[in-house]
């Protein structure tokens, strides 16, 4: 596949620099990108742009994934909506918060040099196996555990007025950390260059994978959360067959082949069945409705038939792949194909020759607001490399989520000094204090936490509201013990809040 610079330049696959105008095509590894991301390799590349795994030198070195955005297709129609469908799904992605769904750290433009400015998204790495490489088939306890597990993730990203739109196995991570499913590859910004206007101006968006999108969402790009719960089901049942939806539909009598190719227990037909409906005013209304349909048992088992070979996936990328001798399906696809990625060619072309340009001017001051709302620690300069390690291993092997970890020592750093308003930590000598500060309080966190149990802590950053009603005077005393200066004040519940929940599950279990 060729590569295109920001000028539209055409350029064969690997090229390192536009032949035409010299602008930096793929950047090297080793490269630091806007101070802050060190490149470490290319993961891919396609219609869309490019892919990167990166270091975030602000995050002591954490590995994180960088899409940047070289849209292939120039064309100039409908910037003004383009922009205005950019702006509100970039906002909607980087509220999301959840702990199975990879954090959107940062969207930014930098200088590429020669003139040239890049678009380029910042996302969590996520390590584990995507289910489309798990060995197959699983059995149906194993499928039941996963739709368990995700029916609380749709529940939030419904309620966030958000739908996935591409649930399927390429989209699932069985995260290494804590063996729980990651939904990767929101569709958020990428809509903007598959989006097309309908007669009342409306803006329309076509995502989907072929088999496993409910119809109306491939016809007309109308989505409900019911078209999410559609595209799970067809996710369960091919993991319990090991076939492809094409093998399990038959498209002349248009319906499943239940019975013959997938053979499950009664009743979770009977939950997938409805799932499947083809109209949606027949289909489960919510991921509660199927929740309590199925009224999953709380312990299911584990999936345990892994290859012995280690597999890394990040998000938006199916394995870990050599460098860009050939592209990577690797976010959301498109309708034309199961295996298309986000980084295949687009389906209309909304993205326009100065939608690049346009963006990185009209976007910056959303750039800003958007890179304000999230607290960002410089590496430091008095905290030796070794302590910092360690400090990481030690997070690692005490099987505490790095994201609810980072969040909570910076909710006491920033507490404790309001006066920064939440700014960026820099590696200036005058932030030394400061940053051995922050490195004090995350010790001092991993000192009080290595007292729960290892189940309590591997629940850190998942526990909710409903659990904190039992034993809540006892776990009432020992947190405060703990962190008096908390005290009287309303617990972040995705801080403080899980320490709490924590402390809970332990009194529980006594």
């Amino acid at each position: 596949m060729p590569l295109y610079c920001t000028k539209n330049h055409i350029n064969q696959s690997g090229s390192g620099f536009c032949t035409s105008c010299g602008e930096v095509l793929w950047l090297l590894p080793g490269y630091i990108l806007a101070s802050r991301y060190r490149i470490s390799q290319h993961l891919g590349h396609g219609g869309f742009g490019r892919t990167y795994l990166a270091e975030d030198l602000h995050r002591f070195n954490e590995r994180c994934v960088l899409k940047q955005f070289a849209p292939q297709e120039q064309a100039t129609s409908q910037l003004e909506k383009a922009k205005m469908l950019f702006e509100r799904e970039a906002s909607a992605l980087y509220k999301l918060s959840h702990p199975q769904l990879p954090a959107f750290r940062e969207f930014f433009a930098a200088d590429l040099g020669k003139g040239a400015k890049g678009l380029f998204l910042a996302q969590d790495y996520i390590e584990g196996t995507t289910y489309s490489d798990l060995p197959k088939p699983l059995s149906e306890a194993e499928v039941s555990k996963l739709i368990s597990q995700l029916l609380p993730v749709l529940t939030y990203i419904h309620s966030q007025g958000t739908i996935h739109r591409d649930i399927s196995p390429d989209n699932l991570i069985l995260r290494n950390e804590d063996r729980l499913p990651v939904l990767i590859d929101f569709g958020g910004v990428k809509q903007l260059v598959t989006a097309s206007i309908n007669q009342n101006g409306q803006v329309l968006t076509k995502l989907g994978k072929q088999g496993y999108a409910p119809e109306e969402q491939l016809r007309s790009g109308e989505v409900l959360p019911s078209s999410d719960l559609y595209a799970l089901a067809v996710t369960a049942i091919v993991l319990v067959t090991g076939k492809e939806p094409d093998e399990l539909y038959d498209s002349y009598k248009g319906t499943w082949r239940w019975g013959k190719e997938i053979r499950v227990s009664g009743k979770l037909e009977k939950v997938l069945k409805k799932m499947l409906a083809y109209k949606q005013c027949d289909r489960y209304k919510s991921a509660e409705d199927v929740a309590k349909a199925l009224k999953l048992p709380a312990n299911l088992p584990e999936i345990t038939n892994l290859s012995q070979i280690a597999t890394v996936n990040v998000v938006g990328q199916k394995n870990l792949p050599t460098p860009i001798s050939k592209p990577q399906g690797n976010t959301q696809v498109l309708v034309a194909s199961p295996r298309f990625g986000w980084l295949k060619p687009i389906v209309l072309k909304v993205a326009g020759a100065g939608l690049l340009l346009f963006v990185v001017i009209n976007a910056l001051p959303l750039l800003s607001s958007l890179k304000s709302l999230v607290p960002v620690i410089a590496p430091t300069v008095t905290v030796t490399d070794a302590q910092v390690a360690n400090l990481v291993r030690r997070r690692q092997a005490l099987k505490i989520n790095s994201r609810f970890f980072n969040t909570t020592v910076n909710e006491a750093f920033y507490q404790k000094h309001p006066k920064l308003n939440r700014r960026s930590l820099k590696p200036a000598p005058e932030d030394a204090d400061l940053r051995t500060d922050w490195y004090n309080i995350a010790e001092d966190l991993l000192n009080k936490l290595d007292s729960l149990s290892p189940e309590a802590r591997l629940k850190l950053g998942t526990y909710s509201k409903t659990n904190r009603h039992q034993f809540k005077q006892e776990s009432d005393r020992k947190f405060y013990q703990w962190f008096p200066q908390q005290r009287g004040k309303k617990l972040n519940p995705n801080t403080y809040g899980q320490i709490w929940e924590a402390i809970a599950f332990d009194k529980i279990r006594l």
